[in-house]
């Protein structure tokens, strides 16, 4: 059964979802989500998911939404990776919900889809901050390791790289952190790895 993913090309935590599936070689299809035209917010799309969020995924009767809600999903069905089962992963799966994506997130938004007038520079100036304290804790763990949990890569390496191989700047320079630099080089050697804007449909050039 094909699985349809609700996504847009400029969604990290879509790309988590999308990721996770094209590594584990599970059967799927994007739907594209015209997210800056409005479709989250209408009717339709909230009868989907309340949250009015990117990405669900469904499923034959399977409605998930949540990037690591999906990411679990696939890992259990496809026997592909390591999920949320390993308390490390799911440990590294919660650290980046709460310390890197949730923030890199919304100052690549702030700093990169608002028009130009309207960006909060002290709001994304302290965000870039925290982030610089979350990529100095994954560049040090990522030292000496391969992959964040385990000896092969795991729904938790996809989460944590979800936003990290956009080229919108948002704080985030792959040379300042060589064991991330390293991390994302191997994890985009992986058979399946597509950058986000050719693994979905969308990107910003689209609105150009």
């Amino acid at each position: 059964m094909t699985a349809t993913l609700y996504c847009f090309g400029e969604s990290g935590n879509a790309y988590k979802a999308a990721l996770t599936m094209a590594l584990c070689g599970h059967d799927w299809a994007p739907r594209f989500v015209d997210f800056f035209g409005g479709e989250t917010r209408g009717a339709e799309f909230r009868a989907l998911n309340p949250m009015g969020e990117v990405p669900v995924m469904v499923e034959g009767e399977l409605v998930l939404t949540q990037s690591g809600a999906i990411q679990a999903h696939v890992a259990r069905a496809t026997g592909r990776m390591a999920g949320v089962e390993d308390p490390e992963v799911l440990r590294w799966v919660l650290w980046d919900n709460h310390k890197l994506s949730s923030q890199a997130g919304t100052v690549r938004f702030l700093a990169n889809f608002l028009p130009e007038e309207k960006r909060p520079a002290p709001v994304i100036d302290f965000l870039k901050a925290r982030l610089n304290s979350a990529y100095r804790v994954l560049d040090a763990h990522l030292d000496g390791r391969d992959w964040i949990a385990g000896g092969a890569p795991s729904i938790a390496d996809c989460a944590c790289a979800g936003y990290l191989y956009y080229p919108e700047p948002f704080g985030f320079v792959r040379g300042d952190w060589p064991h991330v630099d390293a991390w994302l080089s191997r994890l985009s050697a992986q058979p399946g790895w597509k950058h986000p804007y050719e693994l979905m449909p969308g990107s910003p050039t689209d609105r150009q």
